[in-house]
């Protein structure tokens, strides 16, 4: 590219030549004409390597083509149910089925296990004794009952001993409501567990 501008310039000059009485200064005002140009004032530029970007043809019709599948699609994602998320906590992982999981039990020595033994008979006698001494205090309380009701009765009225009778509501102060018999609400929707929704939206324009 270069070169070829530097042989065009070379004619041009070539052809508007200067006359050897202006260079020898016999003419000092010299009037130049507009085509010709001093050769120093010319300069040449590195060839520009870079191509013109094509502007990409805008296709209508694809574009709807492809909006009205995306419209397709979206319709026949909102026709699935939704799917229930399983509750991990609910079931037993494999690992845990396994038969060969065993854990190895420690091997004890002859003192341990008598040491151990005798732990247990002191706790099962503790435990008798402590069952025994229950029984009879409820024993004792019962037969004072009776014989407070019975001398209630031979020497007071009939009412006092009709009321003495009557289970009393505030010495064991509790209260509890049972399950109601209402109907489940048909418009309420279960939670299907936490989750993190990463499903991806599409919006038509």
């Amino acid at each position: 590219m270069s070169v070829g501008l530097w042989r065009c310039f070379h004619r041009v000059l070539s052809r508007q030549t200067v006359p050897s009485s202006f260079l020898l200064g016999e003419h000092h005002h010299v009037v130049q004409s507009p085509g010709f140009t001093p050769a120093m004032t010319l300069k040449t530029s590195a060839p520009l390597r870079a191509e013109v970007k094509k502007k990409k043809k805008v296709n209508t019709k694809r574009e709807v083509l492809m909006r009205d599948r995306m419209k397709k699609r979206l319709k026949k994602l909102e026709k699935i149910p939704a799917e229930l998320i399983p509750i991990e906590d609910f079931s037993t992982p494999s690992k845990c089925l396994e038969e060969t999981r065993e854990r190895s039990v420690p091997r004890l020595s002859f003192e341990e296990t008598e040491q151990q033994a005798l732990l247990l008979k002191e706790w099962t006698r503790y435990k008798q004794k402590q069952y025994r001494d229950e029984e009879q205090v409820i024993e004792l309380a019962l037969e004072a009952q009776e014989e407070a009701l019975k001398e209630l009765k031979l020497e007071s009225s009939e009412e006092l001993y009709q009321a003495a009778l009557k289970p009393d509501p505030l010495l064991f102060p509790f209260s509890q409501e049972g399950p109601t018999y209402t109907p489940p609400k048909s418009k309420y929707h279960a939670p299907d567990g936490k989750c993190n929704d990463v499903t991806k939206v599409y919006t038509s324009d």
